[in-house]
């Protein structure tokens, strides 16, 4: 476990997936980490490479082959190597070995880097292209809060704040994960959207392309709260397990794969690439206040 800490924060990041396991707030001692009760759901905040959602029949199409793939893609089961660590800075390393070539055909190097300074965390993606092709990949992150910030509240008491009022509709998912065409208006009051227990019946709420590049978890009972800005991601998603104190902020570059035929990596809905010898980044920043 690695460990990154100031007066404001104790950051906690494990190995296995690079993921975040602990966000605590020393001033008002709160955890604002889900704590991955594996009865519920036994993430904190898993990383997702080199896929975001599922694809159809399981695989990947790269260069005439399918390879078979996961939801979220391989990185949150693989145990990346600490290449630097220090109080306020680690990055953790995953390169390409035999296990990911069968199911992932590139030579890459994926490394997250975690940022600590004052109440802010700052997560880059960073995507080192070692091949001699073009590769193909999406990237996101799945950040479970813990929510309600304190013991006497209620979930109804919070909302997500949009940093802009504007209208939302939400993409929706088939019962197998994959888009369906169809999108649905989401109620919200001004730039608030309220948090209750049936929220996330019908899956997570996902935006595609809306002005907003920052929301924050509040209440009006205090001034607690946090904030996720991401101002180089187009697509976010909203989750929670129906009933369980979390709610998930994923800022993404890449989806699900829409209803239909497969199609090629890099016909996939906001694809990513990154040309040989070249390093593709993309930031996000987790402030708690």
């Amino acid at each position: 476990m690695t460990t990154l800490e100031n007066d404001q924060l104790r950051v906690s990041i494990r190995p296995k997936g690079a993921e975040l396991t602990s966000i605590f707030h020393k001033p008002t001692a709160t955890e604002h980490l889900w704590q991955a009760d594996p009865t519920v759901w036994p993430w904190h905040g898993p990383n997702l490479f080199p896929v975001v959602g599922g694809c159809l029949n399981n695989q990947l199409l790269i260069d005439g082959h399918a390879y078979p793939t996961e939801r979220h893609g391989f990185a949150r089961h693989t145990v990346f190597e600490t290449t630097e660590s220090s109080d306020a800075h680690a990055i953790f390393s995953l390169r390409a070995d035999d296990k990911t070539r069968a199911v992932y055909p590139y030579e890459f190097l994926f490394q997250i880097i975690y940022e600590l300074e004052g109440p802010q965390l700052t997560i880059t993606y960073r995507v080192v292209n070692e091949d001699q092709k073009t590769v193909f990949f999406s990237v996101g992150a799945h950040p479970a809060f813990a929510v309600p910030f304190r013991a006497d509240e209620a979930y109804e008491d919070y909302f997500i704040e949009f940093d802009q009022a504007e209208p939302l509709e939400t993409h929706r998912l088939s019962a197998g994960g994959f888009f369906t065409g169809e999108t649905e208006p989401v109620s919200t009051a001004g730039n608030r959207l309220p948090l209750t227990a049936h929220l996330f019946d019908q899956d997570a709420l996902v935006f595609k392309n809306m002005r907003s590049r920052r929301v924050t978890i509040r209440t009006d009972k205090h001034e607690q709260a946090v904030t996720v800005t991401f101002p180089e991601f187009p697509y976010l998603g909203l989750w929670a397990k129906p009933g369980a104190p979390f709610v998930c902020i994923e800022p993404w570059l890449g989806c699900a794969d829409s209803e239909g035929s497969p199609v090629p990596i890099e016909q996939k809905e906001a694809i990513q690439q990154v040309e040989p010898g070249r390093v593709f980044d993309a930031s996000f920043t987790i402030r708690i206040q």
